[in-house]
């Protein structure tokens, strides 16, 4: 075992502290990776705020890359020196979903046994299993995918959950591709990521919307055809005229993406698209939110169908070595989320720019 600095969350509400954390020796089918990079995320504010669970303390972290130092028995698909991106999914291989051939879906998901401690023994709660606000972390083998040595840490590792969360709602769960159209209510991280993932598929035309006239520009210049500010217009009805210049009949986008996470913005979603349509619900909603009152004729009349996309519908070991390639070769650009790198000893301040909106993403780099 070892020592190293980490953020922990130690009491709900609590500033982060930068605390020293035992991290165990890899058992069968773990890896201690040296973390490089580790994007701030709403869900690790979400963990400090109890608005996951209260098995606190938390070790936050958990959008991250880095180098593999150690493995444990048995693990044969990574090795030290390996340059991994983490994810929270590690599949089991053997479920219903699994043995189906749908491993994006995997029912019985895993991470490590071992648990990371304080110093004085006390059991640490990582965040998605990851806990990657530390020099070093203790996962699960699954949740290291491989990618492009090459690459820089503080984008990749954004793949490890918002950015692949958006380009995954627009791509595996909505299907957008070339003679479909694709509207992404809300323009945070998720959102234009989602706007990125329909620019990479040739889905045309691609709707942002958003009040904050920053964040339209931003989606703007990750693919985004049309902006509306729905603090000035009706978006339903924006998104139909937009969708009819472009295919003459529409009744609204062919996909429409919901990146918020409330009740209003998933009803417009479900008013914006068009006939036999798709919704997609990628944004989190809190317990107590409820589908909002819609006659039920008008979601048989309207067909299509109303899903939700949970990490993007991603496969690791397939999306991410591919969406790495793809940042390498210039056609996604990663580093446009990246709006500031910190040390490991900023990330409560980070928290604070995130409550003002002005950031995608601000990275730990290590």
């Amino acid at each position: 075992m070892q020592q190293v600095k980490a953020v922990i969350a130690r009491s709900k509400g609590a500033p982060v502290e930068l605390v020293t954390i035992t991290v165990p020796d890899p058992g069968p089918g773990e890896a201690v990776v040296q973390v490089q990079a580790c994007g701030v995320c709403h869900t690790d504010l979400h963990y400090r705020e109890g608005g996951i669970n209260d098995e606190f303390p938390f070790l936050l972290g958990h959008e991250a890359a880095g180098v593999v130092e150690a493995v444990g028995p048995d693990v044969t698909d990574i090795a030290p020196g390996d340059f991994v991106v983490l994810n929270w999914r590690a599949v089991c291989g053997d479920c219903r979903a699994c043995n189906r051939g749908e491993q994006q879906y995997c029912f019985n998901t895993f991470n490590a046994t071992q648990k990371m401690t304080l110093e004085d023994g006390t059991e640490l709660s990582p965040a998605l299993g990851i806990g990657a606000f530390a020099e070093k972390t203790l996962v699960a083998a699954g949740q290291c995918t491989k990618v492009d040595p090459s690459a820089r840490p503080a984008a990749v590792g954004l793949l490890g959950c918002g950015v692949m969360a958006g380009i995954g709602a627009a791509i595996n769960t909505g299907g957008a591709t070339r003679g479909r159209s694709v509207a992404v209510i809300g323009c945070g991280g998720v959102g234009v990521a989602a706007i990125a993932g329909a620019a990479l598929a040739g889905a045309s035309p691609i709707i942002a919307v958003d009040i904050d006239a920053a964040k339209l520009e931003t989606a703007r210049t990750l693919g985004a055809t049309h902006t509306v500010d729905s603090s000035q217009v009706d978006p339903v009805e924006a998104i139909k005229e937009i969708a009819a210049q472009t295919y003459p009949g529409a009744e609204g986008a062919d996909v429409v993406i919901e990146a918020v996470g409330r009740p209003e913005t998933w009803k417009q979603a479900f008013y914006a698209r068009d006939l036999a349509g798709t919704v997609v619900l990628v944004g989190v909603p809190t317990p107590d939110m409820t589908v909002p009152e819609i006659p039920l004729i008008d979601v048989f009349g309207r067909g299509g169908s109303l899903k939700s996309s949970w990490y993007g519908d991603c496969l690791p070991s397939r999306d991410f070595p591919m969406l790495v390639d793809l940042y390498q070769q210039g056609r996604l650009d990663l580093d446009a989320f990246v709006t500031e790198e910190i040390a490991i000893d900023a990330v409560e301040a980070a928290f604070e720019r995130m409550h003002h909106g002005d950031v995608l993403r601000s990275v730990v780099v290590l």
